[in-house]
């Protein structure tokens, strides 16, 4: 995943903007369809389809706020789909640079105008299944050129009733993971995803965020949150941006993940996140027919490494209040 850094190009007071602000087709949906309300206090669903199974108990629906560890800022919104009600939302609405979360935009977006029953050529399989397991950038940047670069985002933003969500700045509009997107946004996109898309497109890319990888195609270990925490059946799409182009310790497929230590402590006061520094989000799906969904996006301070974010983030989802069941431990 490309390093956090904006280009020198990019003006001191276009990164203050982004930090306070940004941080035949398939039709729009009609009037009738679903509306999304704001992330703030509140968000809204489209009505989840009736489980064939028995559920898993139901966490409290307003859960105590999960504690931060200090200097990071966290968005969290955490959906049950079979009770039709939020389980948890915290600083939901808060802005957060997307890193390879809008590589879900893209991928909505190439379907978009394809049709109900349209099946994903040949040539175009390798380069979205590897995007939406592994992360891949290339492919995300082939996409993301051939369909409009910032259009792409302004489409999606327009089609699924986004209301945090942004295009990178006008003056850099290759750097797709300058996307400004929040964690009650994510939550409005998987909604989307899993309520109204046509069949084809729902079974695809939630096909492929069931079968993520261990390593990102980068070398990163994109194992933390939600593939770490949660017990098949799960599904991820993961974020990170700002850790450099090589990781300090390479991704093996084999390894395991490290266990994790130290004391949580409250969160700081209430600030906007800024858009430089080191950014790690897990998002996907939990439980039985996708019952939970989960968003997690976080910044950490400027010059952490990676190992030790991903290890917080990791404790973050670990007490998110969700069953047992649903746990590995």
């Amino acid at each position: 995943m490309p390093s956090a850094r904006l280009p020198q190009l990019l003006t001191v007071a276009t990164v203050v903007i982004l930090a306070v602000t940004a941080c035949g087709g398939r039709p729009d949906p009609p009037a009738s369809a679903p509306q999304f309300a704001s992330a703030s206090p509140a968000l809204s669903s489209a009505a989840p389809p009736p489980s064939p199974s028995p559920a898993p108990s139901t966490p409290p629906a307003s859960a105590a706020p999960v504690a931060i560890p200090a200097g990071v800022t966290a968005g969290i919104v955490v959906y049950d789909r079979e009770a039709a009600a939020f389980v948890l939302q915290q600083k939901g609405d808060w802005r957060f640079r997307s890193a390879s979360l809008v590589k879900l935009l893209i991928a909505l977006d190439y379907f978009w105008d394809r049709g109900p029953s349209y099946s994903v050529p040949a040539p175009d399989q390798p380069k979205l299944q590897i995007m939406l397991r592994s992360s891949d950038d290339a492919a995300a940047t082939g996409l993301w050129k051939a369909d409009g670069q910032r259009e792409i985002v302004n489409r999606m933003v327009k089609r699924l009733g986004l209301h945090d969500t942004e295009p990178p700045p006008v003056s850099q509009p290759g750097y797709w993971g300058y996307t400004a997107v929040s964690a009650g946004d994510l939550v409005r996109v998987y909604q989307y995803i899993l309520d109204r898309a046509p069949a084809a497109e729902r079974e695809f890319i939630m096909g492929n965020l069931h079968q993520t990888t261990k390593c990102g195609t980068d070398h990163y270990d994109q194992s933390f949150g939600i593939p770490s925490v949660f017990k098949a059946p799960r599904a991820a799409k993961q974020g990170w941006s700002g850790f450099g182009d090589n990781p300090a310790t390479p991704c093996v497929a084999t390894a395991g993940y490290p266990g994790t230590s130290g004391a949580f402590v409250p969160a700081a006061a209430p600030n906007k996140p800024d858009m430089m520094g080191e950014v790690l989000h897990t998002t996907g799906t939990v439980g039985e027919h996708d019952r939970y969904i989960v968003a997690v996006l976080s910044v950490h301070p400027d010059g952490s490494q990676f190992a030790k974010a991903a290890a917080n983030l990791t404790k973050i989802v670990q007490a998110l209040p969700l069953p047992d069941s649903t746990k590995l431990v």
